[in-house]
């Protein structure tokens, strides 16, 4: 049997904050694995911000905060950390252009609640409450932030391209649509490093040929890995850019997407 390496995206893919993971979801993933093939979440979220109900689905692995981290049996394999000072100087080009920052490390993330608030992203008081003794405020922690990527909140009067421009020596910016799930912001990646460098990794880690490599995504933090990986699955309500670059468009994760994706492809 042929051993197939399925990369699932977490939020509008297989996870919503206020509703979870669907069930037909996790049934599917579970048969996927029984049936001997890898099935790896490959996440934006920083592995300090993935939640109980990822962690206990049957993942071979995780590949966390767009690639700068891989974990397999619950040991970091690898962890790309930005310079304290390149944090630092992030934070304040930022600032600067009245953008604001969420800084996203393995352990911790970092924002201050006075500017990351419900008036910015309806889930800001939320993801404070379930990150708990994961959540530590920049303020007081300027000069010792251990952060693999960022996540940066767009306002009404950003001067985004101007942030972009000092930005850009550092990371690659990956730039979402207005009303996509992650809001109306960039992520900010270390230069080098995406879901696809990671990718790559795991299918030389786990010697499983890259034309037996599929990925399922939404957004467009999935773009390196959807022009990366042999098969592309959309969703049914994914970004333009992604259901251009897909091979195949599935439905809705609420409407049987992933089943009905991993069932097209004969996996299970």
């Amino acid at each position: 049997m042929r051993k197939y390496a399925v990369f699932f995206d977490a939020d509008g893919t297989i996870f919503d904050m206020r509703k979870g993971v669907p069930s037909n979801t996790a049934d599917a993933i579970k048969k996927l694995v029984d049936n001997g093939h890898h099935a790896w979440l490959c996440t934006g979220r920083s592995r300090a911000f993935i939640p109980q109900q990822l962690k206990q689905l049957p993942f071979t692995g995780i590949i966390c905060a767009a690639g700068c981290t891989i974990e397999r049996n619950e040991k970091i394999l690898f962890n790309k950390e930005m310079s304290k000072e390149i944090a630092k100087i992030s934070v304040q080009i930022l600032r600067k252009y009245n953008i604001i920052p969420v800084l996203e490390g393995a352990d911790y993330l970092y924002y201050d609640t006075e500017e990351y608030d419900n008036s910015v992203d309806s889930f800001a008081e939320s993801t404070t409450n379930i990150l708990g003794e994961h959540y530590l405020p920049i303020k007081g922690n300027e000069n010792n932030l251990q952060i693999n990527k960022i996540c940066a909140k767009i306002r009404y009067n950003s001067k985004l391209d101007d942030a972009c421009k000092e930005l850009e020596r550092y990371f690659d910016i990956i730039h979402h649509e207005n009303g996509a799930l992650a809001g109306t912001s960039i992520e900010l990646i270390p230069k080098g490093h995406s879901k696809a460098s990671a990718i790559e990794t795991v299918l030389k880690l786990e010697q499983i040929p890259h034309e037996n490599s599929v990925c399922f995504g939404d957004s467009n933090n999935d773009i390196p890995m959807f022009q990366y990986v042999a098969y592309k699955i959309a969703m049914g309500d994914a970004s333009p850019k992604i259901i251009q670059l897909a091979d195949y468009v599935t439905e809705d994760m609420f409407h049987n997407g992933i089943y009905n994706g991993l069932k097209h492809l004969k996996l299970i």
